[in-house]
Protein backbone atom coordinates (compact mmCIF):
# COMPACT_ATOMS: atom_id res chain seq x y z
CA UNK A 1 0.00 0.00 0.00
CA UNK A 2 2.86 2.67 0.76
CA UNK A 3 4.48 1.72 -2.96
CA UNK A 4 1.30 1.96 -4.16
CA UNK A 5 0.61 5.43 -2.42
CA UNK A 6 4.60 6.45 -3.29
CA UNK A 7 3.94 5.36 -6.75
CA UNK A 8 0.87 7.42 -7.03
CA UNK A 9 2.29 10.99 -5.89
CA UNK A 10 5.29 10.26 -8.17
CA UNK A 11 2.72 10.60 -10.99
CA UNK A 12 1.11 13.67 -9.50
CA UNK A 13 4.87 15.44 -9.47
CA UNK A 14 5.22 14.36 -13.09
CA UNK A 15 1.74 15.05 -14.49
CA UNK A 16 1.65 18.49 -12.30
CA UNK A 17 5.44 19.31 -14.24
CA UNK A 18 4.13 18.45 -17.62
CA UNK A 19 1.06 21.07 -17.32
CA UNK A 20 3.31 23.43 -16.19
CA UNK A 21 5.19 23.48 -18.87
CA UNK A 22 2.66 23.67 -21.27
CA UNK A 23 2.82 26.17 -23.73
CA UNK A 24 0.17 29.52 -23.32
CA UNK A 25 -2.44 29.18 -26.32
CA UNK A 26 -1.85 31.60 -28.93
CA UNK A 27 -3.65 34.47 -28.21
CA UNK A 28 -7.17 35.32 -31.12
CA UNK A 29 -4.95 38.78 -31.67
CA UNK A 30 -2.57 41.32 -30.51
CA UNK A 31 -2.75 45.44 -30.44
CA UNK A 32 0.91 47.14 -29.78
CA UNK A 33 1.67 50.70 -29.96
CA UNK A 34 5.04 52.68 -30.35
CA UNK A 35 6.46 55.97 -30.10
CA UNK A 36 9.83 56.91 -30.65
CA UNK A 37 12.25 59.77 -32.00
CA UNK A 38 15.17 59.60 -34.60
CA UNK A 39 17.78 62.28 -35.46
CA UNK A 40 16.88 62.22 -38.98
CA UNK A 41 13.97 60.94 -40.65
CA UNK A 42 14.93 58.70 -43.73
CA UNK A 43 12.74 56.94 -45.72
CA UNK A 44 13.97 55.21 -48.51
CA UNK A 45 17.41 56.75 -48.10
CA UNK A 46 15.64 60.54 -48.44
CA UNK A 47 15.18 62.80 -45.49
CA UNK A 48 11.32 63.80 -45.08
CA UNK A 49 12.77 66.06 -42.08
CA UNK A 50 15.90 68.26 -43.62
CA UNK A 51 17.92 66.41 -41.94
CA UNK A 52 16.34 67.38 -38.57
CA UNK A 53 15.14 65.48 -35.79
CA UNK A 54 11.09 63.97 -35.85
CA UNK A 55 8.84 62.80 -33.55
CA UNK A 56 7.19 59.30 -34.61
CA UNK A 57 4.71 56.73 -33.35
CA UNK A 58 2.34 54.05 -34.21
CA UNK A 59 -0.19 51.48 -33.52
CA UNK A 60 -0.39 47.83 -35.26
CA UNK A 61 -3.23 45.10 -34.92
CA UNK A 62 -2.57 41.33 -36.06
CA UNK A 63 -5.15 38.27 -36.23
CA UNK A 64 -3.91 34.84 -35.63
CA UNK A 65 -5.34 34.16 -38.97
CA UNK A 66 -2.32 35.94 -40.68
CA UNK A 67 -4.36 39.24 -41.07
CA UNK A 68 -3.38 42.82 -39.75
CA UNK A 69 -3.90 46.52 -40.24
CA UNK A 70 -1.81 49.43 -38.79
CA UNK A 71 -1.06 53.35 -39.24
CA UNK A 72 2.06 54.66 -38.28
CA UNK A 73 2.79 58.64 -38.14
CA UNK A 74 5.82 61.10 -38.87
CA UNK A 75 6.63 64.37 -38.16
CA UNK A 76 7.84 65.60 -41.93
CA UNK A 77 9.05 69.18 -43.53
CA UNK A 78 10.08 68.12 -46.83
CA UNK A 79 6.54 69.59 -48.46
CA UNK A 80 6.64 72.68 -46.97
CA UNK A 81 10.70 73.16 -48.23
CA UNK A 82 9.20 72.84 -51.42
CA UNK A 83 7.20 75.44 -51.49
CA UNK A 84 3.51 74.12 -50.08
CA UNK A 85 1.65 76.10 -47.80
CA UNK A 86 0.96 73.13 -45.25
CA UNK A 87 2.00 69.73 -44.69
CA UNK A 88 3.85 68.71 -41.91
CA UNK A 89 2.44 65.40 -41.16
CA UNK A 90 2.74 62.12 -42.70
CA UNK A 91 -0.18 59.41 -41.73
CA UNK A 92 0.91 55.90 -42.98
CA UNK A 93 -2.06 53.37 -43.03
CA UNK A 94 -1.71 49.79 -43.66
CA UNK A 95 -3.34 46.52 -44.22
CA UNK A 96 -2.14 43.60 -45.48
CA UNK A 97 -1.85 39.29 -44.74
CA UNK A 98 1.00 37.03 -43.53
CA UNK A 99 1.85 33.44 -44.22
CA UNK A 100 4.22 31.35 -45.37
CA UNK A 101 4.86 28.74 -47.95
CA UNK A 102 6.73 25.82 -46.54
CA UNK A 103 10.24 27.46 -45.81
CA UNK A 104 9.30 30.64 -47.01
CA UNK A 105 7.20 33.56 -45.78
CA UNK A 106 5.07 36.18 -47.32
CA UNK A 107 3.61 39.35 -46.77
CA UNK A 108 1.15 41.31 -49.50
CA UNK A 109 -0.04 44.70 -48.41
CA UNK A 110 -1.76 47.81 -49.00
CA UNK A 111 -0.30 51.41 -47.98
CA UNK A 112 -1.78 54.60 -47.83
CA UNK A 113 0.78 57.34 -47.03
CA UNK A 114 -1.60 60.88 -46.40
CA UNK A 115 -0.15 63.96 -45.68
CA UNK A 116 -2.59 65.82 -43.71
CA UNK A 117 -3.74 68.74 -44.94
CA UNK A 118 -0.90 69.32 -47.68
CA UNK A 119 -1.28 71.87 -50.28
CA UNK A 120 1.51 70.31 -52.53
CA UNK A 121 -0.44 70.37 -55.34
CA UNK A 122 -0.61 74.02 -55.16
CA UNK A 123 3.22 74.08 -56.07
CA UNK A 124 3.62 74.17 -59.59
CA UNK A 125 4.60 71.22 -61.43
CA UNK A 126 3.55 69.15 -58.55
CA UNK A 127 0.36 66.96 -57.72
CA UNK A 128 -1.16 66.23 -54.41
CA UNK A 129 1.71 63.92 -52.22
CA UNK A 130 -0.97 61.58 -51.20
CA UNK A 131 0.33 58.02 -52.20
CA UNK A 132 -0.98 54.32 -52.63
CA UNK A 133 1.29 51.65 -52.96
CA UNK A 134 0.87 47.50 -53.12
CA UNK A 135 3.10 45.61 -52.02
CA UNK A 136 4.76 42.13 -51.75
CA UNK A 137 7.45 40.18 -49.37
CA UNK A 138 8.94 37.22 -49.77
CA UNK A 139 11.10 36.17 -46.75
CA UNK A 140 13.98 32.73 -46.84
CA UNK A 141 15.54 32.41 -43.92
CA UNK A 142 17.32 35.76 -42.51
CA UNK A 143 17.02 37.50 -46.53
CA UNK A 144 13.71 39.82 -46.91
CA UNK A 145 13.09 41.35 -50.88
CA UNK A 146 10.15 43.67 -51.01
CA UNK A 147 8.51 44.90 -54.29
CA UNK A 148 6.17 48.13 -53.83
CA UNK A 149 4.34 49.77 -56.95
CA UNK A 150 2.43 52.84 -56.87
CA UNK A 151 -1.37 53.21 -57.97
CA UNK A 152 -1.29 56.74 -58.04
CA UNK A 153 1.17 59.50 -58.49
CA UNK A 154 4.29 59.12 -56.30
CA UNK A 155 4.59 61.49 -53.72
CA UNK A 156 3.47 64.69 -55.72
CA UNK A 157 4.88 63.68 -59.24
CA UNK A 158 2.68 64.06 -62.00
CA UNK A 159 2.31 61.32 -64.08
CA UNK A 160 3.70 58.92 -62.05
CA UNK A 161 1.55 56.24 -61.32
CA UNK A 162 3.58 52.76 -61.75
CA UNK A 163 6.40 53.92 -60.19
CA UNK A 164 7.96 50.89 -58.31
CA UNK A 165 10.25 50.64 -55.16
CA UNK A 166 12.56 47.52 -54.83
CA UNK A 167 14.67 46.15 -51.93
CA UNK A 168 16.63 43.38 -50.48
CA UNK A 169 17.54 42.81 -46.50
CA UNK A 170 18.84 40.93 -43.71
CA UNK A 171 18.30 40.52 -40.30
CA UNK A 172 21.54 39.60 -38.82
CA UNK A 173 21.38 38.36 -35.06
CA UNK A 174 24.02 39.24 -33.19
CA UNK A 175 23.65 37.73 -29.97
CA UNK A 176 23.27 39.67 -26.49
CA UNK A 177 20.18 42.09 -27.99
CA UNK A 178 21.72 43.36 -30.97
CA UNK A 179 20.97 42.66 -34.44
CA UNK A 180 22.24 43.89 -37.67
CA UNK A 181 20.22 44.81 -40.84
CA UNK A 182 22.23 45.29 -44.32
CA UNK A 183 19.47 46.77 -46.70
CA UNK A 184 19.87 48.33 -50.40
CA UNK A 185 17.08 49.46 -52.42
CA UNK A 186 16.68 50.80 -55.81
CA UNK A 187 13.47 53.69 -56.47
CA UNK A 188 12.06 54.08 -59.77
CA UNK A 189 9.81 57.04 -60.57
CA UNK A 190 7.99 57.02 -63.70
CA UNK A 191 8.38 59.54 -66.38
CA UNK A 192 11.18 61.31 -63.87
CA UNK A 193 14.82 59.68 -64.95
CA UNK A 194 16.11 62.21 -62.39
CA UNK A 195 14.00 61.20 -59.72
CA UNK A 196 15.04 57.59 -59.91
CA UNK A 197 18.29 56.38 -57.36
CA UNK A 198 19.60 53.33 -55.52
CA UNK A 199 19.75 53.86 -51.25
CA UNK A 200 21.96 51.84 -49.20
CA UNK A 201 21.97 51.30 -45.27
CA UNK A 202 23.17 49.02 -42.20
CA UNK A 203 21.37 49.48 -39.19
CA UNK A 204 22.26 48.25 -35.65
CA UNK A 205 19.74 47.60 -33.00
CA UNK A 206 19.74 47.00 -30.22
CA UNK A 207 17.06 45.55 -27.42
CA UNK A 208 17.56 47.43 -24.19
CA UNK A 209 14.27 45.38 -22.64
CA UNK A 210 11.13 46.88 -21.61
CA UNK A 211 10.03 47.22 -24.76
CA UNK A 212 12.81 49.49 -25.84
CA UNK A 213 14.98 49.54 -28.24
CA UNK A 214 17.94 51.81 -29.82
CA UNK A 215 18.98 52.09 -33.22
CA UNK A 216 21.69 53.50 -35.22
CA UNK A 217 22.04 53.51 -39.17
CA UNK A 218 24.41 54.47 -41.55
CA UNK A 219 22.49 55.36 -44.93
CA UNK A 220 23.50 56.94 -47.87
CA UNK A 221 21.60 57.15 -51.53
CA UNK A 222 22.79 58.58 -55.18
CA UNK A 223 19.89 60.58 -55.42
CA UNK A 224 20.38 63.90 -57.74
CA UNK A 225 19.83 66.93 -55.84
CA UNK A 226 18.97 68.41 -59.00
CA UNK A 227 15.21 66.78 -59.02
CA UNK A 228 14.79 68.51 -55.65
CA UNK A 229 16.52 66.11 -53.27
CA UNK A 230 17.66 69.28 -51.56
CA UNK A 231 16.86 71.37 -48.07
CA UNK A 232 15.91 74.93 -48.60
CA UNK A 233 19.38 75.72 -47.56
CA UNK A 234 20.71 73.39 -50.25
CA UNK A 235 21.58 70.25 -48.34
CA UNK A 236 21.31 67.00 -49.95
CA UNK A 237 18.74 65.14 -48.85
CA UNK A 238 20.19 61.77 -49.64
CA UNK A 239 23.92 62.24 -48.58
CA UNK A 240 25.39 59.86 -46.19
CA UNK A 241 24.38 60.50 -42.58
CA UNK A 242 24.33 58.43 -39.03
CA UNK A 243 20.63 58.17 -38.23
CA UNK A 244 20.24 57.38 -33.90
CA UNK A 245 16.89 56.44 -32.71
CA UNK A 246 15.36 55.32 -29.53
CA UNK A 247 11.62 53.70 -29.84
CA UNK A 248 9.14 51.87 -27.31
CA UNK A 249 6.76 49.31 -28.20
CA UNK A 250 3.63 48.47 -25.58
Amino acid sequence: MKQNLTSLLALALVSGSAFSQTPAPEPESTLAFNVGAVSEYRYRGISQSRLQPALQGGADYAHKSGLYVGAWASSIKWIKDAGATDGSLEVDIYGGYKGAAGDVAYDVGFLRYEYVGNKYGNVSGFGNANTDEVYGALTFGVVTAKYSYSTSNLFGNLNSKGSYYADISANLDLGEGYSLTPHVGYQYVKNAPLGSYTDYSLTLTKDLGDGLAGTAMWVNTNADPAFGYITPSKKSTGKAALVVGLKYTF
